[in-house]
Parts: C-alpha cells; sequence; structure tokens
C-alpha cells in the first residue's frame, strides 16, 4: 500500500520497522534487491538479537535523489554486510566502533554513556528502544556460530517505538483486580518502558518505584525460596527469558495461585506446558506455542481472556443453579414420597404423575436455567478454588432446606385434604401434584441468584425461564382440566377455590427463599457498617 497510510500485518516490531524504512522511500521489495540476504542468525531470548548477513553489490552507482540507491553510500567496502538488531544493552556490549556523521570512530566509555543516556530517556517515554549495528565481511560468515558473526559490531543508533495496548485493555486489567484476578507483565523490554507501560495499564500504581521491577539478571541471581518470598508482591518483570517465565510460574504454583500464562514465541512452550492454563496467540503466535497451550486466543486481545473468564464463570454459575432447582425438587419429592406412607397417609403422587414431574416440571425450567444471562457482579467476586466441590458455598444447604420445605408444604396440603377435606382422593391428590408442579416454578425463578431479589434481576431478563414457567403452568393447568389428560394422569377438575388455594400454598417456597435473600443482604449490609 503506497499511499499515505500505512498498514502492517505481523510482528508489531518488524512492522514498525519496515513502515519507518517504507515512509523514507526504502520498500521493503526493494531493499531485498537491492542487498539480498544471504544468511542470517535467528533471534533467540538469550541473545535478545538477530542478525541477518546480505550480498553487497559491486557495483555503487547512486541517484542523489533515489533513497534506496544512496544506501550504498555508506556501505562499507566489503562484499557482504551483516545487520544486527536487539536490545540495546546486550548490543553495546559487542560493539567496538561507532557510526558518527558519515565516519566510523572508536566506542570509548564518553559514547557508551551517552548512548545508555538516550536509551534510558526513550524507555521512560514507555518506548520499546532497539539498537542497530554492522559489520562488513570479505566472505559469508558462518552463521551457526553466533558469537563470531555478533563480534566487533559498529554501532549505528537507537530506535524508539511506541507499542501502545489497545484501549480495552485497561478497562480489562481493572476487571481482572476487581475479580480478584492479578495481572503480571513478563517482558524482554527494558525496565523502564516495562515499568511505564504497567503504570499506563495499572498493573502497578501510578508511583510505583523502579524497585518494583525484577528483571532477569536478577532473577538469575534469586534462589526459589527467595523469589517465593517476593514473587507475590512483584507484578513486573524485564528483560526475562524463557527459564526465568518457566521460574515465576513454578514460584507462583508453589504459593498457591492458579496461574494463566500467556506466550507467542517456541521458548514460551515450557512456561505455557508449566502454567494451569497456557494461553498461545492465534496471530502472532508460533505452531510449537499453540500445541503446548490449553487455550488459543485467535485475536491476540488480552481484554478476549477477560471475556472469556466472565463467560466461564456465568456457565460455572449456571451449572450450579441448574444443580441447585433440580436436586433440591428431588430431595422434594423423595421426601413427600417417604413420609407420606410414615404418617400413615397415602401415597400423594401416582407413577405417571411423577414420570410428569421430572419431565416436564423439572426439565424445561432447569434447560432455562442455563443460558441465564452474566449477572452484574460476575467479576466483582474472587475466583472459585480449582478443586471446589459444585455443592459448596451454600448449594449444599440449599438444596436440603428447601427440599425439606418444598416436600412439607405438600405434605401439608395431604394432610389437610385427606383429613378435613374431600371425600374424593383424586381431589387432594391433585392438589398435592399441582403444588409441587407450581411451587417448583417458583423456586426456578427464586434460584436465579443467591443474594439478589427476582425484581431486582428483572422479572423478564431470562426470557427463556419466564417462557418456560409460563408453558410448564399451562401445561399443569392443561392436565388438571383436559378430560383426555385426566384420565392418563388420574386427576380431577379444580374448583376456582381450590386451584387459588393451590396456587397460594405453592408460592410460600418462593416467598420463603426471597425471604431469606433479604435476610443475608441485611447482615452483610449490617456488617460492612460495622
Amino acid at each position: 500500500d503506497r499511499s499515505e497510510e500505512y498498514r502492517a500485518v505481523g510482528d508489531p516490531t518488524e512492522g514498525a520497522l519496515v513502515v519507518v524504512a517504507a515512509q523514507k522511500g526504502m520498500w521493503k521489495s526493494h531493499m531485498e534487491t537491492l542487498l539480498p540476504r544471504v544468511a542470517e542468525v535467528p533471534f533467540s531470548s538469550e541473545r535478545k538479537r538477530m542478525t541477518t548477513v546480505h550480498a553487497i553489490p559491486s557495483a555503487r552507482d547512486c541517484d542523489d535523489g533515489n533513497p534506496v540507491d544512496c544506501v550504498l553510500r555508506v556501505l562499507p567496502a566489503n562484499d557482504y554486510i551483516a545487520f544486527t538488531k536487539g536490545a540495546p544493552d546486550g548490543l553495546l556490549d559487542i560493539c567496538t566502533r561507532v557510526y558518527d556523521a558519515g565516519e566510523v570512530v572508536p566506542l570509548d566509555d564518553h559514547w557508551r554513556e551517552r548512548i545508555a543516556s538516550a536509551n534510558e530517556s526513550l524507555a521512560q517515554g514507555g518506548m520499546r528502544v532497539l539498537a542497530g549495528a554492522y559489520r562488513g565481511w570479505d566472505k559469508v560468515p558462518n552463521t551457526s556460530n553466533a558469537g563470531v558473526v555478533e563480534s566487533d559490531l559498529i554501532f549505528v543508533g537507537l530506535m524508539g517505538m511506541i507499542d501502545p495496548p489497545r484501549p480495552e485493555v485497561k478497562q480489562a486489567v481493572d476487571e481482572c483486580r476487581t475479580a480478584g484476578i492479578r495481572p503480571v507483565m513478563i517482558t524482554g523490554d527494558h525496565p523502564l518502558t516495562a515499568l511505564n507501560v504497567a503504570r499506563e495499564l495499572g498493573i502497578v500504581s501510578a508511583d510505583a518505584p523502579m524497585e518494583r521491577v525484577i528483571t532477569g539478571r536478577r532473577l538469575e541471581e534469586m534462589s526459589v525460596d527467595e523469589l517465593e518470598g517476593v514473587v507475590e508482591d512483584v507484578s513486573v518483570y524485564a528483560r526475562v527469558s524463557p527459564e526465568h517465565k518457566v521460574k515465576i510460574v513454578e514460584a507462583l504454583k508453589r504459593k498457591g495461585h492458579f496461574v494463566a500464562m500467556t506466550g507467542d514465541g517456541v521458548n514460551d512452550a515450557p512456561a505455557l506446558k508449566r502454567a494451569d492454563i497456557g494461553v498461545a496467540m492465534g496471530i502472532t503466535g508460533t505452531d510449537v506455542s499453540k500445541e503446548a497451550a490449553d487455550m488459543v486466543l485467535l485475536d491476540d486481545n488480552f481484554a478476549t481472556i477477560v471475556n472469556a473468564i466472565e463467560e466461564g464463570r456465568t456457565i460455572y454459575e449456571n451449572i450450579r443453579k441448574f444443580v441447585k432447582y433440580i436436586v433440591s425438587s428431588n430431595v422434594g419429592e423423595i421426601f413427600l414420597m417417604l413420609m407420606a406412607p410414615l404418617l400413615g397417609m397415602p401415597l400423594p403422587l401416582t407413577a405417571v404423575q411423577l414420570l410428569w414431574i421430572n419431565l416436564v416440571t423439572d426439565g424445561l425450567p432447569g434447560l432455562a436455567l442455563g443460558v441465564e444471562p452474566t449477572a452484574p457482579d460476575t467479576m466483582d467476586r474472587p475466583p472459585h478454588p480449582p478443586g471446589e466441590s459444585v455443592l459448596a458455598r451454600g448449594t449444599g444447604s440449599y438444596i436440603l432446606w428447601v427440599g425439606l420445605l418444598l416436600g412439607a408444604i405438600c405434605l401439608a396440603t395431604e394432610y389437610v385434604g385427606n383429613h378435613f377435606g374431600w371425600e374424593d382422593d383424586r381431589i387432594w391428590q391433585t392438589m398435592v401434584f399441582t403444588v409441587l408442579s407450581l411451587a417448583q416454578m417458583g423456586n426456578a425463578l427464586a434460584v436465579r441468584s443467591d443474594h439478589q431479589s427476582l425484581f431486582t434481576l428483572g422479572i423478564g431478563s431470562n426470557r427463556p425461564l419466564l417462557l418456560a414457567v409460563l408453558l410448564t403452568i399451562l401445561l399443569q393447568l392443561a392436565v388438571v382440566y383436559t378430560p383426555f389428560l385426566q384420565g392418563i394422569f388420574d386427576t380431577t377438575a379444580l374448583t376456582p377455590g381450590q386451584l387459588l388455594a393451590s396456587f397460594a400454598l405453592s408460592s410460600v417456597l418462593f416467598v420463603v427463599v426471597e425471604a431469606a435473600k433479604f435476610i443475608g443482604r441485611w447482615r452483610r449490609a449490617r456488617a460492612q457498617a460495622t
């Protein structure tokens, strides 16, 4: 694209270099034709640099108006040239000379201090800094020995680039903190660059000192026990190698944390494997990193991970709601069918009626609870322990007391009908059948939240559930009042008063559960106030 807009696809660092060269008139395709690549030393996390070797054309005529041709003027009088780019601190150690205004001069202490100062200044501005150097060769060097190729280099300069975080990342980091998740930055960038980006994103406070950043060099000097002592207080690591990433992950796991690790390179694979959840980048990630990971992030966006966490929590909570509803209903049915004979009363339900309850009354609302929308406070709660039982956090106790309450309401209905009511057993049996079915609808509506009232959530905020409840009520009325179905389910038509009494008795469960949630909210508010 040779318009005024430049778009780079792929690695942002490489893309920035290609774009800035194109802006100066040196297009990548022309440069590759002018200086064809003949060898290379690939990038490695240990060296933090890479080198490419190019053939220099024998004809060096150039047009002053053509920036590509004028590159030839500054090339050394050799047949080949090696270009090296990488982290400034490491690259500076293998340079002995510096290119200054068309001349190559010794790289003395004055130059080293000047370059280090410029590097620090760029890093303080939050820039990712790369250094560039070159060396002429009369023949193609042996690139299998990086130490030979990357030695006695001529330092050219520094390149500062800003790779700004996506706008949604800061919000995602804030959401992580409120959700009890601590983001940790592990980067190969300069410590000052890492600290500035971490401050911008809210990973550390705006006044966090430089001492809160641990470098790879310091990690090398730390023992396992020393790292475990500080790993919970440090959120930024800079100039690290893949081995350091593994060390950090293992230290966090030994402290009892559940660790998710992101990575995109071949050397990230060990850390991705060691983490509880390895997340590889789908766009910039290598095949090796994707194979080592548990999850691939297709858009390379950190905010997507947070969205996935929210979705995962929603699914888990919906499973809990489903279990609470189904099992508490079954506990109520079992309690009813066991206690009635023990109390000297007839069996309250027939086999066909029980089958109807299990298939329709349990099934339709239970399925609708599985698509319950994400609760507003989903990301305001800390994560659950990985080994936590689905019956934890009050689920088991809810199942027990709600199930017993449901059974008790139905037993009371049978007792009143059997001793003080109707001569026809089918009347009180139909009422028990109806009360059980309708009470479970109240349970389905109340179980949507552990703490919030149904009216706070909004009755219509889960439309599938509302439709399932209404449909179940209509089907129950059809079973009671349709002659054909009466013969199948052994029911009889209820009078308006009997039907109204059934609705009133069945609403007791919903009212009691909502009252329990209200008392819980009141107690928590009182505890916070004190």
